[in-house]
């Protein structure tokens, strides 16, 4: 991810955390055709400013939020691989 990628992203989170704290983003209880509703004013913002489409904004998101979600859950594989599994058969607990 490039660092105009990364601040792409980052503008989009906080505008986000900001508007959507109050809502629970579980896709059972707020349709994700809801939330993305909740990002159409950052994302049309962004999208006047770069002269793109809304859409092509959108997309561009979607990749980056996907990547960002992959290399986080990265990290945390990687962060607890020494763990190893645990079987709770054994466990005193």
């Amino acid at each position: 991810m490039t660092n105009e990628d990364k601040l792409f992203l980052d503008r989009i989170t906080e505008f986000s955390n900001k508007v959507m704290k109050d809502i629970n983003p579980d896709p059972r209880v707020t349709p994700i055709s809801e939330q993305i509703e909740y990002l159409r004013p950052i994302m049309e913002e962004i999208a006047g400013e770069t002269g793109s489409s809304l859409e092509d904004v959108f997309i561009r998101y979607m990749d980056l939020a996907s990547e960002a979600s992959v290399a986080r859950s990265n990290e945390f594989d990687n962060d607890f691989a020494d763990f190893g599994t645990i079987d709770f058969a054994k466990s005193p607990y």
